[in-house]
């Protein structure tokens, strides 16, 4: 076992680049010839549908996976789908690991207690079913990493860090989001003068200070969005022990320059996520929808490059 930072910033090294492909699966974006077979027989709606995203995500993580370090698929474009999706979604989860992938679960969990400690075991550790001798410890979901939401304070992250741990699994904690109300909240001053997004960094940098592995970066670490680079920038200062997932690049209008002060000084300490940029880049490429794949990793080759020019050296 080895600490799930460690892991992820060797996988960046190995890869060349810290690229995160988001898997948020649109069933009407998904090429026809993969719907049109998950309809065939007697699946119900829903089965064709979880059927149709798990065939299009093995399509993605085949194309991509050797060049990138790491997936995050957002659970909502599973749920929507019921039982059947969230099966979709342990499913793309195993896939993506048993072709060298490091994961994330885009979740954004957060409870206090129980309910916290029950989607900690849930997503990142190990649940016992029944008792006595007809016990059964299992993984569920088993993702390696999962995002989460932290407005309970320290009582809804503990869990999760607690997991971790266990299990050298990672936690990614909102800090300063990519969206264009974030600002409502986040960038609200509080009594010192400071917005409460740096207030958050503080908090997240303090809950994995005893969390460091070898390669001097915690497993406890933010969600920091590229089409903020200013705060970013005050924030990598504040957290420099803390990986920054940066969402907001491509199609919600962050670009490399916009996610360069994410980045430390050893050129690494972020991953940059591009979700519809790259599975569905065969729409804007001009490829054949057959040929998604090989549209989606000709994407990620383009971003590599891009990254390349302002990740420092």
């Amino acid at each position: 076992m080895k600490h799930f930072a460690d892991k992820l910033i060797e996988a960046v090294k190995k890869k060349g680049n810290p690229i995160c492909v988001g898997l948020d699966p649109r069933l009407a974006q998904i090429p026809d010839s993969i719907k049109q077979l998950a309809l065939k027989g007697d699946n119900s709606p829903t089965e064709a549908a979880a059927i149709a995203i798990l065939e299009f995500n093995k399509g993605i993580i085949d194309a991509v996976a050797d060049i990138v370090p790491v997936v995050k698929p957002q659970i909502a474009f599973y749920e929507i789908f019921g039982a059947e999706g969230i099966r979709a979604y342990v499913e793309t989860l195993k896939y993506a690991k048993s072709k060298g992938l490091l994961t994330i679960a885009d979740a954004k969990r957060n409870d206090i207690g129980s309910t916290a400690a029950a989607y900690a075991q849930a997503f990142l550790g190990e649940v016992a079913i029944f008792e006595g001798e007809d016990e059964v410890v299992m993984p569920i979901f088993d993702a390696d990493s999962i995002t989460l939401n932290a407005y309970l304070g320290w009582d809804g992250i503990k869990p999760f860090v607690e997991e971790c741990a266990k299990y050298d699994k990672g936690v990614f904690v909102l800090a300063k989001t990519s969206n264009k109300s974030s600002g409502d909240i986040q960038d609200l001053e509080m009594k010192d003068g400071k917005p409460l997004y740096e207030i958050m960094g503080h908090l997240i940098e303090s809950w994995g200070a005893d969390e460091v592995g070898e390669s001097g970066y915690s497993f406890v670490g933010a969600v920091v969005g590229a089409t903020y680079p200013e705060q970013a920038k005050k924030l990598r200062k504040l957290m420099p022990k803390s990986i920054f997932l940066v969402p907001g690049y491509g199609a919600q209008g962050g670009g490399a320059a916009d996610v360069a002060p994410c980045f430390n000084e050893d050129g690494l300490g972020a991953i940059v996520n591009n979700s519809r940029g790259i599975i569905f880049a065969y729409e804007k490429m001009d490829f054949d929808p057959n040929a998604y794949g090989e549209a989606a990793r000709a994407a990620v080759l383009e971003m590599k490059n891009d990254l390349a020019s302002v990740i420092p050296t």
